[in-house]
């Protein structure tokens, strides 16, 4: 008996050791983007649908919004741990007193194109032409706006010689330019090209490469981006790593794959239908993305040149830079082939 009762107290000991070395249960996160079907966005993903969030023991929910302002609303709002949205709102954030920085650059180009319906593209035929016009953006406070004020000023137009209307992205975008509510709107890819195979737009200013993104603003712009508030990055940097490997890993995916190899991981709804014509825009689109997620030399000044130009009531006297960014997390990550 009295062996019994010690081997019962070991085997009961060895239950509770077993139980204390099972695997902790995945941290959750919530992250959010300006539409996730949008290609610029594909980094994000990736990580999910190629398992690397797992990979980092981290539970992850992605959700989607219309427009990337909307993204940064939920951040500020506590609802979500992290963005993925455009660089540009680091900067705008800061100008109202919000600690803000990128951790992962998706792309070195800002991925947009400025596109006119064919119900008024007679005579529309550079930024110059939008006086009197009403150009589509995805919403309010959103890179698109951003970047609409910028070509129009940069056009020599004043704000109040257009108007600007909110429409959001995809569909209602596409309803927006059919019912004629907008002349011209700036849409991301693979909308562009539905809108353009379909013969119902023209390109009017096209920033969907490195090359056109300097010829249409002049400078370096970076896109889509993973940022995160300051104080939580600061709280939470093992958390923050581990994200930043999985999106890493997302872009060094990108970098060795073919468009077609891509497609196949991403949903088919991303896709629907057609999908040789999302695998034609992702192959134009793959070289916009960074390899290693860093935010290339002197495009934050350039971003910044951009934005005080389209809001003045930005300064860019009190703007810190360095705090809009950092490379630190990716110059950590070291991976393989993908």
């Amino acid at each position: 008996m009295q062996f019994s009762t010690r081997f019962f107290a070991l085997a009961c000991t060895l239950i509770v050791l077993l139980c204390g070395a099972a695997p902790a249960r995945a941290e959750k996160l919530t992250l959010m983007a300006g539409g996730t079907s949008k290609i610029v966005y594909l980094p994000l993903i990736l990580a999910s649908q190629l398992g690397y969030f797992k990979d980092e023991g981290l539970e992850f929910e992605i959700l989607s919004q219309p427009a990337g302002v909307d993204t940064a609303t939920e951040l500020l709002a506590g609802a979500i741990q992290g963005a993925v949205g455009f660089y540009d709102h680091t900067i705008d954030l800061q100008s109202r007193g919000k600690d803000v920085e990128a951790l992962v650059v998706f792309s070195k180009s800002a991925g947009l194109v400025e596109l006119v319906s064919k119900k008024s593209s007679a005579g529309f035929n550079t930024m110059a032409d939008a006086k009197g016009k009403t150009l589509g953006v995805t919403g309010l406070g959103s890179s698109t706006n951003f970047l609409t004020h910028y070509l129009a000023a940069r056009a020599g137009l004043s704000p109040k010689e257009y108007s600007v209307l909110p429409v959001g992205s995809d569909e209602s975008f596409f309803a927006a330019m059919d019912q004629g509510r907008i002349d011209a709107g700036m849409i991301e890819e693979p909308g562009a090209s539905r809108l353009l195979a379909s013969g119902g737009a023209k390109v009017l200013v096209d920033m969907r490469s490195t090359a056109g993104t300097v010829a249409a603003l002049g400078g370096p712009y970076v896109g889509p981006c993973f940022y995160a508030e300051r104080s939580w990055v600061n709280k939470h940097p093992d958390e923050a790593q581990k994200v930043v490997r999985a999106m890493v890993r997302s872009l060094a995916f990108i970098a060795n794959h073919s468009a077609e190899e891509i497609t196949a991981k991403v949903p088919r709804d991303f896709y629907g239908p057609d999908k040789a014509l999302y695998i034609s825009a992702l192959k134009s689109s793959m070289p916009m993305f960074t390899k290693d997620g860093r935010m290339p030399d002197g495009t934050p000044a350039a971003v910044l040149k951009v934005l005080t130009l389209a809001n003045p009531s930005i300064d860019p006297r009190h703007i810190d830079l360095s705090r809009t960014y950092t490379n630190e997390f990716v110059d950590r990550v070291q991976i393989g082939p993908q």
